[in-house]
Parts: C-alpha cells; sequence; structure tokens
C-alpha cells in the first residue's frame, strides 16, 4: 500500500497593509513551484516591529483581515487564519509556527517572506527554534544578490554555542516591486493604485478612507 504523502502548507505572514498583488503572486507562485496544498495567510495581530520606520500606524487588525479575506477569496488555494489575530499580545514568528505545527501535526510548513525580511523573522524571538519548525521560502526580484543572506545565513545556537543554519528556498518573483508603504505612499499623495491591489481591496480602502490622512 503506497504510503500517503505528508501535506505541505505555505504561510504568508504579513502586516497586510493593505495586502497587494505582490503579497498574491507571490503566494501563487510559491504554491505552485513548491507543490503546496494550500497557502494560509497569517495577518498579524499585534506586529512586534510595528509602527514601520516610516513613522506611520497600521491599520486595527481586524480591517487588515477583512482586506485579506476580500483579496483571497476568489483563489480556493488561499485560506485566511485568524491565528495571531485572536491570540492575545505580540505576534511572534516561533508562537505561530509552533502552533501551526500543533494545527497540521505530520504536515510540513513552509514560511513564505521576503529574502531580506528571512534575516530580519531569524534576528526576533528563539530564532534557533523557529528552524526546526519550518522551511522559508525566500521570494527575491530578479538580479537580487543573495551574497547579503548567504554571509549571515548562520544562526547562533543559545544551546550549545554552535550554528544553526536556517532552510531557506529561494524564488524569483518580479512583482515584490509592489509594496505596502509604496501604496499607502500613492493614496496620501492622491496617485492611482488600480492594478497594484485587487479591486475589492482598492474599492474596499477608497470607501472606508484608510491611508489619506
Amino acid at each position: 500500500m503506497r504510503q500517503k504523502k505528508p501535506a505541505r502548507y505555505g504561510v504568508m505572514g504579513g502586516t497586510f497593509n493593505p495586502i497587494h498583488n505582490g503579497h498574491l503572486v507571490t503566494a501563487e507562485e510559491a504554491r505552485m513551484q513548491f507543490a503546496l496544498d494550500k497557502v494560509i495567510f497569517m495577518p498579524a495581530g499585534k506586529p512586534p516591529h510595528k509602527p514601520d520606520r516610516t513613522g506611520e500606524t497600521v491599520l486595527p487588525a481586524e480591517e487588515r483581515y477583512l482586506m485579506t479575506v476580500i483579496a483571497t477569496a476568489s483563489n480556493p488555494h488561499f485560506i485566511v487564519s485568524r491565528l495571531e489575530i485572536d491570540r492575545p499580545g505580540i505576534s511572534y514568528t516561533i508562537d505561530t509556527v509552533r502552533s501551526l505545527n500543533k494545527i497540521y501535526a505530520g504536515a510540513q510548513i513552509f514560511f513564505i517572506t521576503g529574502a531580506d525580511a528571512v534575516w530580519e523573522i531569524l534576528t526576533w524571538k528563539d530564532p534557533e527554534k523557529i528552524v526546526d519548525f519550518c522551511t522559508f521560502i525566500a521570494a527575491t526580484r530578479p538580479g537580487y544578490s543573495l551574497n547579503k543572506f548567504k554571509k549571515y545565513h548562520l544562526l547562533p545556537n543559545k544551546n550549545n554555542n554552535t550554528a544553526l543554519t536556517p532552510k531557506v528556498e529561494f524564488m524569483k518573483i518580479p512583482a515584490l516591486a509592489i509594496s505596502s508603504t509604496g501604496i499607502r505612499r500613492r493614496i496620501k499623495a492622491g496617485h492611482p493604485i488600480r492594478y497594484l491591489v485587487p479591486e475589492s481591496v482598492l474599492n474596499y480602502i477608497y470607501k472606508s478612507g484608510f491611508y489619506h490622512e
């Protein structure tokens, strides 16, 4: 009898402030390239690193969650989780991947993010434990140099003073030139964002008046 292969779940974590087409293209490409059964979009409840470097505040978690649901509704392979939103306190990656490994016991977990963000995540809470729970899919722009990442890919293991090597797969995505920060700036400046975000999200943003102030 043929043994059933373990399920493979991608996790697309982020603030999604707002979610945009770059996120959706990245998730779909990861699903195809790595044969993922589902991609779980994980809006951060209370991000540990926000407000961001621009000094801007983040929309309430429920608004960001709703925009993510609207944006992903047409893709049957995408689901949106309330795990971080409903969990009290700061949203730490280690807590999320640990919970997902319990919920989807026996499944392979792939955390999808940008190549630069991988290094940032691995400087957060308990990086030596994160690498035990998941494989990272690092999305890069075409022409992106991996030298910086390769230079810092070893993590100190606090338990025995050895180095840890995170499991990272790389994936090139042209649409990564789109950013949430850039979209917010365009809205404030009165510039169009059509085709940068899903039409449903665009309508929701303008109807709600988000990011204009």
